[in-house]
C-alpha cells in the first residue's frame, strides 16, 4: 500500500490539532517528549557486553509518534536542556554536563538523534509506522542514520587508527536489535488500538 507524506502520525490521531488548542497541545507534547527522553536516558537494562539504555528507543519512537516537525522541535528542546547543563543524557553527571559533555565522545550520536528523529518522523508521515515490517525497516534506517555521525565523530576525535567500531557500534548491536523489535511491535499495535484514520 502506498502512502502520501501527508498521513497523520500517532499524536494527530490521539490528540487532534484544533485551532486555538493546537499551540497548547504541541507545547504539552514537547515538554512530555523531553521528559520521556531524559527518563529513557537514565534507564539502564543489564545486558552483555554493555548495559542498554532506552534513549535510542525513545528518540526513534518519539520521532515516529510525533512526525518530523514536532519531533524535531522536541529533540532540539532536549538538546537545549542538555546544553544548559541539566542531567538529561545517559552519561552526563555533575562533573561532565552541558556543552562539555555534548562535545565529547557522544557528540556525534547527539547529532544522529536529531537526524534519526527526522527520518522516523518522515517515515511515519508516509504511513510506515502502521505495519510491523515497514516500522522495522524505518527503525533500522533510523539506527543507521544515528550511528553514522556518531562513528564519524569518534574517528575524528580519537583517530581512525583506533578501534572505532568496537567502541561505538558492536557493543550496542544486540540492545538496538531488541529495541528495534520492540518499537516495530509497539507502534503498529497502538495504531490498531486507536484505529486508523
Amino acid at each position: 500500500m502506498a502512502y502520501a507524506l501527508t498521513e497523520k502520525v500517532l499524536v494527530d490521531n490521539i490528540m487532534p490539532r484544533n485551532g486555538a488548542l493546537r499551540v497548547a497541545r504541541d507545547a504539552a507534547l514537547v515538554v512530555a517528549g523531553i521528559a520521556i527522553l531524559a527518563l529513557a536516558a537514565h534507564i539502564k537494562v543489564p545486558m552483555f557486553p554493555v548495559p542498554m539504555t532506552m534513549t535510542t528507543f525513545a528518540v526513534l519512537t518519539l520521532g515516529a509518534a510525533y512526525g518530523p516537525r514536532l519531533g524535531l522541535i522536541t529533540i532540539l528542546g532536549y538538546m537545549g536542556v542538555g546544553a544548559l547543563g541539566f542531567d538529561v543524557f545517559a552519561g552526563s553527571s555533575a562533573e561532565l554536563s552541558g556543552l562539555t559533555y555534548m562535545m565529547g565522545s557522544t557528540g556525534g550520536y547527539l547529532v544522529g538523534y536529531v537526524l534519526a528523529t527526522l527520518a522516523l518522523g518522515t517515515f511515519a508521515r508516509a504511513g510506515w509506522d502502521r505495519s510491523m515490517g515497514r516500522m522495522a525497516v524505518a527503525m533500522l534506517v533510523g539506527n543507521v542514520v544515528l550511528y553514522v555521525p556518531g562513528l564519524i565523530w569518534l574517528g575524528q576525535l580519537y583517530g581512525w587508527d583506533q578501534p572505532i567500531l568496537a567502541w561505538g557500534l558492536t557493543p550496542f548491536l544486540l540492545g538496538d536489535a531488541l529495541k528495534l523489535a520492540l518499537a516495530a511491535l509497539a507502534v503498529p499495535a497502538v495504531w490498531r488500538l486507536i484505529g486508523r484514520d
